[in-house]
């Protein structure tokens, strides 16, 4: 739906790849689906569900074996990203690293986007 033809439009880092792939195979899913909608304090949440079904809008993009499924609202505000899973003494989880993300509150569950002129400006200007 968008993107720019011959860039994926996310990254999965190995770590991230690894990680969808054993869940995909627990759970018997055909991969993950990232999305946004509004919530947090700072406005938008990412969202993930594992799912059973492809949806035919969905950017798909499949590395290491992961699948990676981008909802139609949210292809614009996700391209770029890189998902990397991350493991620390205290927590473990996904990790969006998202160039299209102005702010962010204190506790990292909310995120506020740049500007949707400002986006497409970037994005129309990032290398191929």
């Amino acid at each position: 739906m968008f993107g720019i033809p011959g860039k994926q439009a996310v990254t999965i880092t190995p770590a991230a790849a690894a990680q969808i792939q054993r869940l995909m195979t627990r759970d018997g899913s055909q991969g993950l689906r990232i999305g946004i909608k509004k919530g947090g304090c700072a406005g938008m949440e990412y969202t993930m569900d594992y799912v059973s079904q492809i949806n035919p809008h969905d950017e798909i993009v499949e590395q290491d074996g992961a699948r990676v499924m981008i909802a139609p609202t949210a292809q614009m505000f996700l391209f770029g990203t890189i998902i990397d899973y991350e493991t620390s003494l205290l927590e473990q989880g996904f990790r969006f690293r998202n160039p299209n993300v102005a702010d962010a509150c204190g506790c990292g569950e909310s995120i506020k986007f740049k500007d949707l002129a400002e986006l497409q400006t970037e994005q129309a200007q990032r290398p191929a």
